[in-house]
């Protein structure tokens, strides 16, 4: 006698068997995994031969980590964030002659730019210390030049801009307002070598409108021979602030 159970187990092993199709992942797929780089690497070389070692996100320099041009030879060290120079970070280049690193700039970065506060080299005795805006000097700033000069003061779009002070390898020194590079505005200037002072208004590194007068004039290494004579006025700086504002008016 054949049963139910024995019947439905025929059936069912008569039926055919469908089996669950293996996904095959394409061997692409893996390999881009494995070239993804995060974390700490070794040395990274390029196709045209620059190097960088260090902390790497989502396959873009991230972190610590030093940078070589092969080009030009030159060596970044410091921090990055998603494959540009921001943070703390020191930038060199090698020396024509001896080949060992010189220190260019130091500072701060943003955006793969000198952004922030930092210090920048031009030569070995010639150096900016101060702010810097998308790779120019701006803001507040002192720059040491090769001739002996020395500029502190405000900067704006790589040139002394705003208020500073200018001191001439003579000692004789500007204080002032400053455009484009140029003495501009009201300042003084401080004549030590003859022992005078000018103070008005300038317009373009020339003097334009206003009074000098003796200013340590005694000890003054080479003084005039004589002596500024007083001003018979009955108030000298009414007259000087009225020829002022007239001036500046012509200017606006």
């Amino acid at each position: 006698m054949v049963t139910d159970d024995a019947v439905y187990g025929s059936f069912w092993k008569s039926m055919p068997f469908l089996k669950q199709s293996r996904q095959i992942e394409p061997p692409w797929k893996e390999w881009d995994r494995k070239a993804q780089k995060s974390g700490i690497r070794h040395t990274v070389y390029s196709v045209n031969g620059d190097q960088y070692t260090g902390e790497w996100l989502d396959n873009k320099k991230h972190g610590k980590g030093t940078q070589l041009w092969k080009s030009t030879g030159a060596l970044y060290d410091g921090d990055w964030k998603f494959g540009m120079r921001n943070g703390f970070g020191t930038y060199s280049v090698p020396d024509p002659v001896t080949r060992e690193y010189k220190k260019l700039y130091s500072g701060e970065w943003k955006n793969d730019k000198r952004h922030g506060y930092g210090t920048n080299f031009y030569s070995d005795n010639e150096y900016y210390e101060g702010e810097w805006a998308k790779d120019k000097r701006h803001g507040w700033g002192r720059m040491y030049y090769e001739d002996g000069m020395i500029y502190e003061g405000e900067w704006s779009e790589d040139s002394h801009g705003g208020q500073g002070m200018l001191r001439l390898v003579n000692e004789n020194r500007y204080e002032g307002s400053w455009k484009n590079g140029k003495k501009h505005g009201h300042g003084k200037f401080f004549y030590l070598d003859r022992g005078q002072l000018y103070e008005g208004v300038w317009v373009e590194d020339i003097p334009k409108c206003g009074t000098i007068t003796d200013f340590g004039r005694e000890g003054a290494p080479a003084p005039t021979v004589y002596p500024i004579p007083k001003v018979e006025l009955a108030n000298p700086i009414a007259v000087l602030q009225e020829a002022e504002s007239i001036f500046l008016s012509d200017q606006e």
